[in-house]
């Protein structure tokens, strides 16, 4: 997984909660990275697991809310350090379509190794949008953080459903209307 997601979610618990979380946390994963990340560097993923799974026990929520609250999170750096992916979409479905065929082609351009999660989208009227995460990670309650940020972002009121049409979370259906 790309650092930038590792260096995010640590400056997140710093800005939020405080270094003295960040330091628990650390000593409880003991990542063999040593906790130590940069934003164009890759790390195994079973690190940021359990470092999500450390803060929602120190932080007293579940490990959905905490992902769903750093997908909000991201949300923000994304939009401050990417913004061009945000101007051109007048909507928030706009730029949610173009997640998968815009955004993720660019963002591989920038990190070639960067394994991205897939999305497939469908539009069955023009007040619906269906969403369908893929990926080995797990990390839809991420997404789905990404996703309510995005709509809030543009403004819109809309509402999610999620399905999980693979049980261990690698492949979901989000409903927004």
């Amino acid at each position: 997984m790309k650092g930038i997601v590792f260096t995010k979610f640590i400056e997140m618990i710093e800005e939020v909660d405080g270094y003295e979380i960040v330091d628990k946390i650390l000593m409880d994963v003991k990542p063999a990275s040593g906790g130590v990340y940069t934003a164009v560097g890759t790390y195994p993923h079973s690190e940021i697991v359990e470092m999500v799974i450390s803060y929602s026990k120190h932080k007293g929520i579940e490990v959905s809310a905490a992902l769903r609250v750093f997908g909000r999170y991201l949300f923000d750096v994304f939009y401050n350090n990417y913004s061009s992916f945000f101007d051109p979409k007048h909507t928030a479905f706009d730029f949610l379509e173009s997640i998968d065929n815009y955004i993720h082609i660019e963002v591989a351009k920038l990190y070639p190794d960067a394994q991205l999660p897939k999305f497939t989208t469908e539009r069955p009227d023009p007040k619906t949008l269906i969403m369908i995460y893929n990926s080995e990670r797990k990390m839809s309650d991420l997404a789905y953080g990404l996703i309510e940020k995005t709509l809030e972002h543009f403004g819109e009121e809309r509402t999610i459903h999620v399905d999980h049409i693979e049980t261990d979370g690698s492949n979901v259906k989000f409903t927004i209307k």
